[in-house]
């Protein structure tokens, strides 16, 4: 085969394909057919022998399993890349009366309808009460600050560090201390 023979070459390719089975099988465990994986394998195969370099003092099938071995990984680095895009149409869950809706119709439909309006509001006019009752003035302005309330924009635990001088992971307690608080008081 180094001398260039294709002959060769096929029969090293042919000869080594139970080394694919052989390192396929270590991702039985994907979601991801085993014939699918021992074609993507066999790429491998191909790729590790039509670059494989005798000079460098390796067996062939070292060097080999390892392209095997990277080709699988490659591939299925991809399909989970795949695996996380969204689709508009995609069902995305059901609305109040069992109707499936997508992604497509929440975006097109940004007119919340009036119930949901009175709704929501009640929702925040509740959370403001709860905060005033609950919180201690601290705690209060950590959220107020962290979630933009009030109509102000939303800040990092870092600024909100900087501006009261106390440290980023204080902020980070007290935030989740006064996030617990309210969570409690309104399940109860």
């Amino acid at each position: 085969m180094a001398k260039g023979d294709i002959d060769a070459r096929n029969i090293l390719i042919e000869r080594n394909l139970r080394l694919v089975a052989h390192v396929a099988k270590k991702y039985s465990t994907a979601k991801v057919e085993q014939d699918d994986l021992i074609s993507i394998g066999t790429i491998g195969l191909i790729k590790g022998i039509n670059s494989f370099n005798i000079e460098k003092n390796t067996r062939l099938s070292t060097y080999v399993a390892r392209c095997i071995d990277n080709e699988i990984l490659m591939f299925l680095r991809a399909n989970k890349k795949l695996g996380a895009e969204v689709y508009l149409n995609e069902p995305i869950g059901k609305d109040k009366d069992d109707n499936v809706v997508t992604l497509q119709e929440v975006l097109e439909n940004n007119e919340r309808n009036i119930e949901d309006e009175v709704d929501i509001k009640m929702k925040i006019k509740l959370l403001y009460e709860k905060m005033k009752k609950v919180l201690k003035t601290r705690e209060k302005t950590i959220l107020e600050l962290r979630f933009g309330l009030g109509g102000k924009k939303p800040k990092t635990q870092n600024e909100i560090a900087n501006m009261m001088g106390i440290s980023r992971s204080y902020v980070s307690r007290i935030e989740t201390k006064a996030i617990g608080k309210l969570a409690k008081e309104i399940k109860e």
